[in-house]
């Protein structure tokens, strides 16, 4: 069974995604900041992690930079989960190591498709 982190200051969007996670038979971590989310990702070294961007304090993309490109984190690829639908959002995602963008809200097939994706 896979494991998910879930970074998102949104406690609507993290049980909504944890739903659909559980549902489909992954294992569910949640950080509701970067910077807890990067503290997880270390000490938790889960397969796949959903990020989302517009957070307080250590932002998505400041946040999937530093698991892209840390020693410890590199190898878990960062799926950015967001409301920012723009071209730019999505190119500058990937730039940061983003092996996947999903715009919300998440339809249950695509979230899942593309967690299958990354870990293959």
């Amino acid at each position: 069974m896979a494991k998910v982190l879930i970074v998102d200051d949104s406690p609507t969007e993290t049980y909504k995604l944890a739903n659909i996670l559980e549902r489909n038979g992954f294992s569910v971590l949640s950080a509701d900041s970067g910077e807890q989310g990067l503290n997880l990702a270390r000490e938790e070294q889960p397969d796949v992690v959903l990020m989302d961007i517009v957070m307080p304090g250590l932002n998505g993309f400041q946040a999937t930079r530093q698991l892209s490109r840390g020693k410890e984190t590199q190898h878990i690829p960062v799926i950015i989960v967001t409301a920012k639908n723009q071209q730019a959002d999505q190119v500058w995602g990937e730039r940061q190591g983003a092996k996947a963008y999903l715009v919300k809200p998440i339809d249950e097939k695509q979230l899942v498709s593309a967690i299958t994706n990354v870990l293959n």
